[in-house]
């Protein structure tokens, strides 16, 4: 929300200008200014003018909140002529804090020094301790505070925890008769308002601050730099150097050392060391900040909004006056002749820091020289940083020789120079080492922390060290600690990918018996069941009990749940989650949105998608362009290109800019589609664009050149990929390898092909389509190698290139192989296809297999009988002489349940016996087919001289050829060679002889019959015509 300035501010405050605007008054206003969370150059900031009359702005009377202490009820005056005498102001400069490394820092109750706690004489502890419990804080102030000094006024105030009890017991002290203002109280109350981010109040404590004449003093201008810097606010932190300059004041070192944290917080190392050797030279430039100077400071419109840094730049700057502040240096060009050094730990810290962060180790290690040199004393922090800067920048070495160091000067190590040990190790993969530095904490007597702890358990749970990380959770337990609950999901995580279900579900219910759990740690343990598409488990914990203030669900809780349905595809579960989850308090935000369209889009749920697209919109978000193409690549997958278009105009006029996926998909799908016009006018649009393509769209530039027939231009894509990072990838060089081979180019897809290799980027397409090129090129033995080497390299992962080896392997004659090939592919569980199987019929007619036992498994197969496949597999085994394996598939179906065979498969069982030497089972399997009732045919009777042959039993040899000779049998060319093949297996080359002689005169006669009788038709329809 954006307020306007209702008032106007000058050089010179009367009282009449501020009369309307009380600070007290306004601290316990109700407002609705919201907290600064992070700086933005570009927007704008609420500073609390309200637009009501003035005489409506602020309540003269206070209530108390309903919870916690008791504030006091009562009426505040305004600050107005009355409150101030015509004489000067009596200022008080207080007293100096003692802590000179860190003066800005205000301890409170349980602050400590070197691990001491503060101790207070005097009746301090007593009034400390009633305010704490005090439920009535204005009744103990009058009672108790009404005669203190101004520094037991200042301990009071510093003490106080909460910035409204801060205002409170400050505007008690200005109450007293005696009360004198001074920059200490102020500061106090500044640096309070500062840290909740009550900008607004501080507003006002400023400019009250300076109608009670109290000059701001470095210790004013470090605490605002800090308290801005430390929200965010970056810009505007350094804008009060700024102001300070103006006001003729140069930044003291603990001011200086605010200015440079700031700045190193916020990664701008350059300007931070820039700064500190500026202030070395006593010289202040910050000439380079972005400030708004195009303002008019003396004519501000007063419906204008109003700016944090406009504020910075019209009211701060003209209040307080531009008298210097007497004992405080004056910030001059003569002060640039003047060298400065840093003399205080603190510095030296943050610069070592500083260094340390923006990689300069070696300005880091002469920063720690100067500080030796300069006999600044050193300090834990001081060894801490400069071990953590060496450790991180690799020189793990040195950070253990500075630990010695340590020792040596009688510097104690803390918890935290243990935690950087214990990270850094673990990032260096020494466990044991990690291990060994927490060991040594309780060894030098001191105490674990979250962070100990927390550093430790992330270790062990990347390397899934269940055990060891379980003994760690002992050890907390029995120091009474709880898991802290960024770890949770990571212990979570261990669990699962170990296969620990059970024990993952018992610590989080341990966990959940400990406390309530925030939202953003129940989502993150959602988040890793859904990942493993555990989503009923996720739903447990979404569903799950929960304490009364944690009732309602976040909508991160809700996301993460949509994310575990859609990963699960149960879509209709996360459109219902969707759907009600407004029902139960929570209101779907832009993410909500992203996520559910993604969803439906990646379950080809098309038409959902696009309505709720619609209503995203509708709502006032802004869909992200990853949801847009989602949307585009659904329809491309789809192939509605025209619905693909629209979503494409839609994501334009919604001010989306696409990105290359976009382009991407539409190129890819207009290219698969044929469309290939539409394809290039997509790839110039791109282009023009300044979206620079990836391999993706070059590759489905390919294919439209491939289409094409377009060698010049495929070439001239292909070498733009050469000119991406990495290189053209498999896809695109396979590409170009088909494209080669195409044209017959053996030299060209053999470059390609080999810088594949290379690179270990050759697949079995690669392959594939090199054994097709030497093929089809006559190449037999490169074709040969090629599959060898493919063979070899494990890359037969599916049917289509175990088919592509087998045909290489057959057409070059090597049967055994393509059986051993078959025996792979079904040892993979990878089902033979149409293609695997009419490889299977060519590979038994080379193999000698009767033509018309070939016939028959065919069609066996195209009827899709029982037993076919088991049988064709079977009879290649048999025939390329993998006996083992033919049995072992033949007895698949023999010994199968009792039911009667097709013929195939008896003839097939028949064969499979006989060429392995198992003549009885040969026989037997004949004699199950007759007392069966089923007739045998040409093929069994093959199959069966076969067996005779083998056997030497010659006499069922001359029974079958009898039968034949007297036509009993089919007189076949088949049949006579499988007799003429038996009797001489049988040692009678004579009766083998004897049949070859009649087999050749037989069908020698045979086709003079048949040619005879062709000639005597042809003559009959000649004398029909006539």
């Amino acid at each position: 929300m954006i307020h306007t300035c209702t008032t106007s501010y000058s050089h010179c405050h009367s009282s009449k200008e501020i009369s309307h605007e009380s600070f007290q008054a306004r601290i316990f206003a109700q407002s609705k200014f919201r907290p600064l969370h992070s700086p933005s150059s570009q927007g704008r900031v609420s500073l609390g003018f309200n637009q009501l009359p003035r005489t409506q702005r602020y309540p003269s009377s206070i209530s108390s909140p309903q919870c916690g202490p008791q504030l006091p009820s009562r009426r505040y005056s305004f600050l107005n002529p009355s409150c101030y005498s015509s004489e000067p102001a009596k200022i008080s400069c207080g007293f100096k804090l003692r802590c000179q490394s860190n003066s800005l820092t205000l301890p409170s109750r349980s602050s400590s020094f070197r691990g001491k706690k503060r101790k207070y004489g005097g009746v301090i502890p007593s009034i400390l301790r009633s305010l704490e419990s005090a439920e009535d804080i204005d009744k103990t102030l009058h009672g108790s505070c009404e005669n203190l000094s101004a520094k037991e006024q200042t301990v009071i105030l510093k003490e106080q925890r909460g910035w409204e009890k801060v205002v409170i017991v400050f505007e008690f002290f200005k109450s007293q008769k005696d009360y004198v203002p001074n920059a200490i109280h102020y500061n106090i109350v500044l640096r309070a308002l500062g840290r909740a981010q009550k900008w607004d109040d501080l507003r006002l404590c400023w400019v009250e601050m300076a109608k009670s004449g109290v000059f701001p003093t470095n210790n004013t201008y470090g605490m605002l730099v800090d308290v801005y810097g430390k929200a965010g606010l970056v810009q505007e932190s350094l804008l009060w150097i700024k102001h300070m300059k103006h006001r003729g004041l140069f930044p003291d070192e603990v001011t200086m050392n605010s200015v440079i944290k700031v700045l190193k917080d916020a990664g701008e190392f350059d300007r931070a060391d820039r700064f500190y050797r500026q202030w070395c030279v006593g010289h202040v430039d910050l000439d380079d900040l972005k400030f708004d100077s195009a303002v008019d400071f003396d004519d501000v419109s007063s419906s204008a909004p109003v700016s944090l840094k406009y504020f910075l730049s019209t009211e701060l700057f003209k209040t307080g006056g531009r008298v210097p502040t007497p004992g405080v240096e004056v910030a001059s060009d003569e002060m640039n002749t003047v060298g400065r050094k840093p003399r205080l730990t603190s510095t030296y810290n943050t610069l070592i820091d500083l260094y340390g962060k923006s990689g300069r180790l070696k300005d880091a290690a002469d920063t720690f020289a100067e500080m030796l040199k300069s006999g600044v004393a050193m300090d834990t922090i001081t060894f801490n940083t400069m071990i953590f800067t060496c450790g991180t920048l690799g020189h793990l070495s040195e950070a253990e020789s500075l630990l010695k160091k340590m020792e040596e000067r009688r510097i104690p190590p803390d918890t935290t120079t243990y935690n950087i040990f214990i990270s850094l190790h673990a990032e260096a993969g020494n466990v044991d080492a990690a291990i060994n530095s927490y060991r040594k904490i309780r060894e030098v007597s001191l105490s674990p922390d979250s962070v100990t702890y927390r550093t430790l358990l992330l270790m062990l749970c990347e390397r899934h060290m269940v055990g060891e990380m379980e003994n760690i959770i002992e050890e907390m337990e029995k120091t009474s600690r709880s898991v802290d609950q960024h770890s949770m999901p990571g212990i979570i995580r261990m669990y699962i990918d170990e296969g620990l279900r059970d024990r993952a579900k018992i610590f989080l219910e341990k966990c959940l018996a400990n406390g309530s759990l925030s939202a953003k740690t129940r989502a993150a343990i959602m988040n890793v069941y859904a990942e493993k598409g555990l989503w009923a488990e996720a739903e447990a914990i979404f569903h799950g009990k929960r304490d009364g203030a944690r009732l309602k669900k976040d909508v991160l809780e809700y996301n993460v749940m949509v994310k575990a349905y859609g990963k699960a595809k149960l879509y209709d579960k996360a459109l219902s989650l969707f759907r009600t989850m407004r029902n139960h308090g929570t209101w779907p935000d832009e993410c909500t949105y992203n996520s559910v369209v993604q969803m439906l889009s990646g379950g080809d749920l098309v038409e959902k998608a696009r309505s709720l697209l619609a209503e995203m919109k509708g709502a006032g978000f802004k869909p992200q362009c990853s949801t847009f193409s989602s949307v585009i690549a659904c329809y491309v997958r789809l192939r509605q290109l025209s619905d693909a278009v629209s979503t494409y105009q839609e994501m334009l006029e919604a001010g989306v800019k696409p990105n290359v996926v976009v382009y991407g998909a539409l190129i890819d799908g207009f290219a698969e589609s044929g469309n290939v016009e539409e394809a290039l006018r997509y790839f110039s649009v791109m282009e023009e664009t300044g979206v620079s393509p990836n391999q993706i769209v070059l590759t489905s530039l390919l294919k439209v050149y491939s289409k094409l027939g377009c060698f010049d231009g495929a070439k001239q894509i292909y070498e733009k990929t050469k000119l991406l990072e990495g290189g053209p990838d498999s896809v695109a060089s396979n590409s170009m390898i088909s494209l080669y081979a195409e044209f017959g180019m053996v030299s060209e897809a053999e470059m390609v092909f080999n810088g594949l290799k290379e690179k270990g980027l050759a697949d079995e397409i690669s392959y594939g389509t090199m054994m097709y090129l030497y093929k089809s090129m006559g190449m037999l033995d490169k074709a040969i190698d090629v599959a060898d080497e493919m063979k070899q390299s494990g890359l037969l992962s599916d049917c289509i290139s175990y088919n592509k080896a087998m045909l290489c392997y057959s057409t070059n004659g090597q049967l055994r192989a393509c059986g051993e090939l078959l025996h792979e592919m079904i040892e993979k569980k990878l089902s033979p296809d149409g293609w695997t199987f009419s490889l299977l019929f060519t590979i038994l007619k080379k193999g000698g297999v009767a033509s018309e036992a070939v016939k028959e498994l065919e069609s066996s197969y195209l009827d899709a009988k029982p037993y076919a496949a088991q049988s064709i597999i079977a009879s290649v085994f048999s025939m390329v002489g993998l006996h083992s394996l033919a049995l072992e598939s033949c007895e698949g179906f023999t010994k199968a349940a009792k039911v009667v065979l097709d013929r195939f498969a008896y003839n097939v069982a028949i064969y499979v016996y006989g060429l392995s030497g198992k003549i009885d089972k040969a026989l037997n399997m004949f004699m199950r087919m007759q007392d069966d009732g089923v007739e045998p045919d040409i093929v069994t009777h093959i199959n069966l001289v076969h067996c005779y042959g083998k056997a030497g039993m010659v006499e069922g040899l001359k029974r079958v050829y009898t039968q034949l000779k007297y036509g009993e049998i089919e007189r076949s060319e088949s049949m006579f060679k499988a007799l003429v093949d038996a009797y001489r297996i049988a040692d009678r080359d004579d009766l083998a002889e004897m049949v070859d002689q009649d087999m050749r005169f037989g069908f020698d006669s045979q086709e003079f019959s048949d040619s005879e009788s062709h000639s005597q038709h042809t003559t009959s329809d000649s004398d029909i015509e006539d």
